[in-house]
């Protein structure tokens, strides 16, 4: 595409949001699309998601500042609009000029000049009533200051937020924009630090975090091949795992093609670690799609155990035949789901379908469409799933069980409820990782060990 054609990455953002409803369909194969329309890629990928984890918030000092609620706003207006109230409250870098200049540009290039009067009166209302577009939280208002980090926030001259100490399910709910059910469930079990913690991990702008290959390379290998390349990394403590720094597209970093390592965040690593499958074992990975776990137990016993991996998604099994053939993965053997006949196995590892409670920062369209009836529905097939893998499993065999939900009902609750049900299995132990915004940031997840008598 030449020079003269190319967009900007927040004409591409305005239009990928304006063709995504977060309920209905997701924002990445949009985005893919339109990217190559313009050169500024990372840009217009954090302009998307951006402005899709904090919507409800946006949306709220739109309603406020605006006079008008967002239901009344055409939604192509709306696309453009939320892009730049992103930016005057989470990117406080963005220079205020441009942020507003270019949006109304975009507007006028799409539906003409009154419109484009409408979006500039809009924008100016609301950078007009911003006190500081980067404030230190610890002497910030919080009724009128928005959160952008564990540490700052974007002040307003006017208190638009819920009482933060009369109503603290309502205020995360806004200024987090989640669910407000699901705020008060985190509170009632979690407690209001925790739970603060939890939204604040649930918004953040997730790290990339890679597991070196051990079949094919060794951390330290990686890890200097990486820098070699001016990548800069973060490494665990334990070395297991690395985080990218520098903003880069996966497939294009030393190794990957070599099949040296693969994207997993360090909490969805648990299950494995925790089941600990050994070398010469027979494994069956019953929920295996994409693979990423699949290939995690291989390299777990040195591709010297025997596993079988299924789906019942037919087609997301391709995806774990890509992975363990970039990987060198030899010992996994893909069976469809229907054709795993009543083989028994050593180890079973059952990383459920969930409600992705724990990974909504990387997840963001499930925000939008968790609710209490899903995670009911989501039950009955996690406790179903679950059956199946008792009957899979030997005598004195282990089952990990695993969720990337941090929601009771799908983890310790539905364990118990089933060990009560099944007395030839015990609960050996069990392990619940929070979302965290810390140094070396983490997703949740939830992972239990049953062990057959």
């Amino acid at each position: 595409m030449a020079d003269q054609e190319l967009k900007s990455a927040r004409a591409i953002a305005a239009e990928v949001l304006n063709r995504c409803d977060p309920r209905k369909n997701y924002a990445g194969p949009v985005l893919d699309k339109l990217l190559r329309e313009t050169d500024q890629r990372q840009k217009a990928t954090d302009l998307v998601f951006g402005t899709m984890r904090n919507r409800g918030a946006i949306d709220t000092v739109i309603a406020a500042f605006s006079g008008r609620p967002v239901e009344r706003i055409q939604e192509t207006l709306l696309a453009v609009i939320r892009v730049g109230v992103y930016e005057l409250i989470y990117c406080p870098e963005a220079h205020e000029y441009a942020i507003v200049n270019e949006a109304v540009e975009n507007v006028k290039a799409a539906t003409g000049q009154k419109q484009a009067g409408f979006v500039n009166a809009v924008l100016r209302e609301i950078m007009r009533h911003i006190r500081n577009r980067q404030s230190p939280l610890s002497q910030a208002d919080m009724r009128c200051t928005l959160v952008q980090t564990a540490s700052t926030g974007s002040e307003f001259d006017t208190d638009f937020l819920p009482d933060c100490r009369l109503r603290p399910a309502a205020y995360l709910s806004t200024v987090f924009s989640l669910p407000e059910w699901l705020v008060t469930d985190w509170l009632d079990e979690f407690g209001e630090e925790a739970a603060r913690q939890i939204c604040l991990a649930s918004n953040r702008k997730p790290s990339v975090t890679i597991r070196p290959n051990k079949l094919r390379t060794t951390t330290g290998a990686l890890v200097g091949k990486l820098e070699q390349a001016g990548i800069e990394l973060d490494i665990t403590a334990d070395g297991s795992a690395l985080r990218v720094r520098s903003p880069q597209a996966i497939s294009q970093l030393p190794g990957f093609v070599e099949g040296e390592f693969t994207v997993q965040d360090v909490a969805a690593s648990q299950a494995v670690r925790l089941l600990d499958p050994q070398p010469g074992r027979t494994i069956l990975d019953l929920c295996a799609a994409p693979g990423v776990k699949t290939t995690q137990l291989a390299e777990a016993t040195g591709d010297s155990a025997t596993i079988v991996a299924t789906d019942i998604n037919r087609r997301r099994l391709e995806k774990v035949k890509e992975n363990i053939a970039r990987l060198g993965v030899k010992s996994v053997d893909i069976v469809r789901y229907e054709e795993l006949g009543d083989s028994t196995f050593d180890c079973v590892l059952l990383d459920v379908p969930c409600s992705n409670t724990g990974v909504l920062a990387r997840r963001i369209e499930a925000r939008y469409r968790v609710s209490q009836e899903s995670i009911q529905a989501l039950t009955d097939i996690q406790g179903d799933l679950l059956n199946s893998a008792a009957a899979r499993v030997k005598p004195r065999g282990r089952i990990c069980y695993s969720t990337c939900s941090i929601q009771k009902a799908e983890n310790g609750e539905l364990v118990g409820d089933f060990l009560k049900r099944n007395h030839t299995l015990e609960l050996e132990s069990e392990e619940l990782t929070l979302p965290s915004a810390g140094h070396f940031d983490c997703d949740g997840g939830y992972a239990a060990i049953l062990v057959k008598k």
